[in-house]
């Protein structure tokens, strides 16, 4: 009893101190303090939530399915530029924490790899080869999307424009600045350098960060580009510079689990290393997804509460909210302003972006909106605001969701109930049926 009561007491400070106090009225640096332990409390709510491991396990299985055709693509295009027996080092380092069994299994994947030829293969085979890769990429940017509440993924043209790129270009890319290291700690000045004490010890000292800093580079990328928004490189860099370390400390702990791990070898027999392997791979994808998780709460400070993710909207409030976006859009458009994107209706009428993409969403299938074919995406009135009479778009938003199973129709209302509804709507009708939605904004001009 005592012990529960001395946890509850602890809670209820925790609560106080950190969600309770007013960041304004705080110094810079408690203000960071506090928000940072906002942050991570936020992202550990989100991960008990469940979902967050679901996609990280999920992804675990298509990287299984992905991961030889991959390589198979990297190693197609690095072996144009000479770089391709570079694969099997930087594979046997990425797995270095799983042990002697890290040996065995990149000789596996490398050799299923040398097996995969475009040849044998023929076009159908090739075309399949490509779109497991693509599918892997789109399932990744399905989780980061789910971290950043994003409801839609990029064109199908845009897909395979933006994941093939990454995939012929990345490689290129990160094995030239591999080379270039290198290259520079081979040169005869760099060793003569190292002789003075002073400068080997920051050379050696930076030999251990460079792992950190590849890693937090690599995650930054990552952060900015698979999310179908805008995310701002700082954003992208706290949330890579967490999942950074979290990835080179969680490398050394499982390697120190992975020497102890001879009962799982004496229970399992020959399926131990893959189980290890599936098990290294989970911890990967949940250290990136919690940095992306990072990376969102701190570009979107307006959002780190205590709320339910679910957003719930009164029906007064879908049809005020909805409005005022008819409104945004058809002003803008008359004045020729850009085009208003999700991104910039959440930021302008202070809601979640969710809230916007669910209504947008909705008066896109009224065809009240249209999408433009810009990126990110924008949206427009299907016509001139003043065709567009707001009593059609109120009667629009009031039948949101309605479906055949539930039809206004089908369900069985006593007459008194029908008589009243209908009063109702047809005083809406009156009061709307003359005004259009541009008269909204040039009367307030």
């Amino acid at each position: 009893m005592k012990i529960n009561k001395f946890i509850r007491s602890l809670k209820d400070r925790f609560m106080n101190a950190i969600w309770k106090t007013p960041l304004d009225e705080l110094p810079f640096i408690k203000n960071r303090l506090i928000t940072g332990v906002r942050i991570i409390h936020l992202v550990l709510r989100d991960l008990m939530d469940g979902m967050i491991t679901l996609r990280a396990m999920s992804l675990v299985y298509t990287t299984i399915l992905a991961l030889v055709p991959l390589l198979a693509v990297s190693f197609s295009v690095l072996k144009g530029f000479g770089v391709h027996n570079q694969i099997e080092p930087m594979l046997l380092n990425l797995l270095q924490p799983l042990g002697e069994k890290s040996i065995e299994i990149t000789s596996k994947v490398i050799e299923f790899v040398n097996n995969t030829k475009a040849g044998v293969l023929g076009a159908l085979g090739l075309t399949l080869l490509m779109y497991t890769v693509v599918s892997l990429l789109q399932k990744i940017e399905s989780a980061f999307n789910y971290t950043w509440r994003l409801q839609s993924q990029r064109s199908i043209s845009r897909r395979f424009s933006d994941y093939l790129t990454v995939i012929f270009v990345g490689p290129v890319l990160l094995f030239s600045a591999l080379g270039v290291t290198a290259s520079i700690s081979s040169f005869s000045i760099m060793q003569d350098a190292m002789e003075i004490e002073t400068i080997g010890f920051m050379v050696k000292l930076l030999g251990y960060l460079i792992p950190y800093l590849l890693v937090i580079c690599a995650f930054t990328f990552i952060y900015v580009f698979i999310p179908n928004t805008k995310v701002k490189i700082g954003s992208a860099l706290v949330g890579a510079f967490v999942s950074g370390v979290l990835w080179e400390t969680s490398s050394w702990a499982f390697a120190a689990f992975v020497v102890n791990s001879t009962k799982y070898t004496a229970i399992y027999s020959a399926f131990a290393t893959l189980i290890i392997f599936f098990i290294w791979l989970y911890i990967n994808w949940l250290i990136l997804l919690i940095g992306s998780s990072i990376a969102y709460y701190h570009q979107h400070p307006e959002h780190c509460h205590l709320g339910s993710r679910i957003v719930r909207l009164s029906n007064r409030l879908r049809e005020i909210i909805a409005l005022n976006i008819m409104m945004l859009i058809g002003k803008y458009y008359q004045l020729r302003q850009p085009a208003w994107t999700i991104d910039a209706l959440s930021q302008h009428m202070r809601v979640s972006s969710e809230v916007c993409v669910f209504l947008v969403d909705r008066l896109v299938k009224a065809e009240m909106l249209v999408k433009t074919s810009s990126s990110p995406t924008a949206y427009l009135p299907i016509c001139d605001p003043y065709s567009l009479s707001l009593n059609e778009i109120i009667h629009s938003i009031r039948k949101f969701d309605e479906s055949d199973a539930y039809a206004f129709d089908k369900v069985n209302i006593e007459p008194e109930i029908k008589a009243t509804h209908s009063n109702i709507e047809q005083a809406i009708t009156d009061t709307l049926k003359q005004r259009s939605l541009g008269e909204l904004y040039i009367k307030k001009n």
